[in-house]
C-alpha cells in the first residue's frame, strides 16, 4: 500500500474515531428523564420551595436527569408537556390555571404521557379567590374538598399502610414529620384511592382537635393511566433535612417517571 493510501485510510479512522466520540460524548450529556416543577413565586410556602430546589437540582445533578422550573401555567400546552417524563406540582394550587394548560395536564394524565407528584397545596380543592373547584382534579384526588388547617403547626407520626409500594423503598414503618399544617378535608379519599401513609392524630405534638379520624397523607389514585403519587407534607423546608421525607420524594421521582405498565 503507498503512503497516499495509508494516509487515506489514517484520515477515515481518525474521522470515524471522531465521530463515535462524539457520540459518546452526547450519549452521556442527553438526561435519563426530564421533570417540570411547578411552584408559587411568594407566598408563606417560599421558603419550601427554594429548599425543594436547592435539594432537587443536587439530585438531578447525582442522577443524570435535567429538571425544569415554572411559577405558572401560561407556558403550559400539550406541545410544552411532551418535552417531559414527569411533573412535579411542588407547592402549587389546582385553581388559576389557564384553560389550555388544564386541558394539556388532563390530557397528560389520562393518557399516561407522563407522571405527576404533588405535594401539600395540590389538594387545596374548593371555591378559592373567586375560582370554581376543577372538576377533573376533585375526582384525580380522590374527590375531597378542603375543609381546615392547623395553622399554628404540629409535629406527627406518618404510618405506612403500603410497605411493598415502590415509594416506601427504605422508610421505616413509621416516621415524624415535624412542623406541619396537616390538611382536613370533608372526607376521607379512601374509597377512591389507594392510600399508602396516614397520619396518626393521636400524635399531634401539640394535641389539636382538627381531626379527620381516617387521615390518609400519601396516596396514590389507580384509576389514571399516569402513576402518580400524593404526598400531602410540604410546608416547612426543615423536611428537607428529615432523611425519610427525602428518601421518599427521591423514590417517587423515580417510580412516576417510568411508563405505566398497564
Amino acid at each position: 500500500m503507498g503512503l497516499p493510501a495509508v494516509n487515506k485510510k489514517m484520515k477515515q479512522l481518525l474521522l470515524t474515531g471522531c465521530a463515535l466520540l462524539l457520540l459518546l460524548q452526547a450519549h452521556a450529556q442527553s438526561p435519563r428523564l426530564r421533570v417540570l416543577a411547578i411552584a408559587e413565586n411568594g407566598g408563606h410556602h417560599i421558603a419550601y420551595s427554594k429548599a425543594a430546589r436547592v435539594w432537587l437540582d443536587q439530585l438531578a445533578a447525582d442522577s443524570s436527569f435535567a429538571i425544569d422550573y415554572i411559577q405558572n401555567t401560561d407556558s403550559i400546552d400539550a406541545a410544552y408537556l411532551k418535552k417531559y417524563q414527569l411533573f412535579i406540582q411542588l407547592d402549587y394550587p389546582p385553581y388559576a390555571w389557564k384553560e389550555k394548560a388544564v386541558k394539556a395536564f388532563e390530557q397528560y394524565i389520562n393518557t399516561g404521557q407522563g407522571g405527576w407528584i404533588g405535594f401539600h397545596h395540590a389538594t387545596l380543592l374548593g371555591e378559592f379567590d373567586g375560582y370554581p373547584i376543577w372538576q377533573w382534579f376533585y375526582r384525580f384526588m380522590g374527590s375531597i374538598r378542603f375543609k381546615d388547617y392547623i395553622p399554628d403547626f404540629a409535629d406527627g407520626t406518618v404510618q405506612v399502610e403500603d410497605s411493598k409500594h415502590p415509594v416506601m423503598k427504605g422508610i421505616p414503618a413509621s416516621f415524624l414529620i415535624e412542623k406541619e399544617e396537616w390538611y382536613t378535608y370533608d372526607k376521607s379519599p379512601r374509597p377512591n384511592v389507594h392510600v399508602i401513609a396516614s397520619v396518626n392524630e393521636g400524635t399531634y405534638t401539640p394535641a389539636s382537635a382538627k381531626k379527620m379520624g381516617d387521615h390518609p397523607v400519601i396516596w396514590t389514585n389507580p384509576h389514571y393511566k399516569a402513576r402518580n403519587v400524593y404526598i400531602f407534607m410540604g410546608h416547612a423546608p426543615e423536611l428537607f433535612n428529615n432523611v425519610n421525607y427525602t428518601t421518599l420524594f427521591r423514590n417517587a421521582i423515580f417510580y412516576c417517571s417510568e411508563k405505566s405498565k398497564k
